[in-house]
């Protein structure tokens, strides 16, 4: 899924014009059809992920009043996956990406960091790749295509990451457009 259609916080539908292009070429590599825009909605992404190998959400989170994952609302749903909604579900997914920004940060607890990649976990997700701060869109599009690409000539969720850092890391030396993302759960 990538680039569904949401309103920024000046009320304009917020453009993310890499998410959709991200989210075509991992389709492309998959066989599959990606959800893009009208068709990126709440219902529509979580009917599906019962079902997927693989869960490949680029679009934007939210983390002040109420934590969660934007999608194109519809009369069927508010448009934000929280994280208490993902917790009901029944995944068993090997991995979900979550292309957004502070994915990977939630709120501090005994327990740990609750938050979107440990409602996935809890979902029944073996791991999550998540964002650690706020990402930019063309170079988070770049190393998720590398990610991927990597990923389908080898499983290993772990070098197919570093491959993808390394890779983008030549193209967008700043280490905020490379080094966002971390892998957790099972390797």
């Amino acid at each position: 899924m990538g680039n569904p259609i949401i309103q920024s916080d000046r009320r304009e539908p917020l453009q993310l014009l890499g998410a959709e292009q991200e989210a075509k070429a991992i389709a492309q590599l998959f066989n599959t059809q990606p959800l893009i825009g009208n068709a990126a909605t709440e219902t529509a992404v979580v009917q599906r992920m019962p079902q997927a190998k693989i869960i490949h959400l680029a679009t934007k989170a939210y983390l002040n009043n109420q934590q969660g994952l934007a999608f194109t609302p519809s009369t069927q749903d508010d448009g934000l996956l929280t994280p208490a909604e993902i917790q009901k579900l029944k995944l068993t997914a090997d991995l979900v990406v979550l292309s957004a920004n502070d994915t990977a940060i939630g709120k501090i607890t005994n327990d740990g960091v609750i938050g979107l990649s440990r409602s996935f976990l809890s979902a029944g997700v073996s791991s999550v790749i998540a964002s650690l701060w706020d990402i930019s869109d063309q170079p988070t599009a770049f190393l998720m295509t590398k990610f991927y690409q990597k990923l389908h000539e080898k499983p290993d969720k772990a070098a197919a990451l570093r491959y993808a850092m390394l890779e983008t890391k030549k193209k967008y030396p700043n280490p905020r457009d490379w080094a966002a993302f971390t892998l957790i759960g099972l390797l």
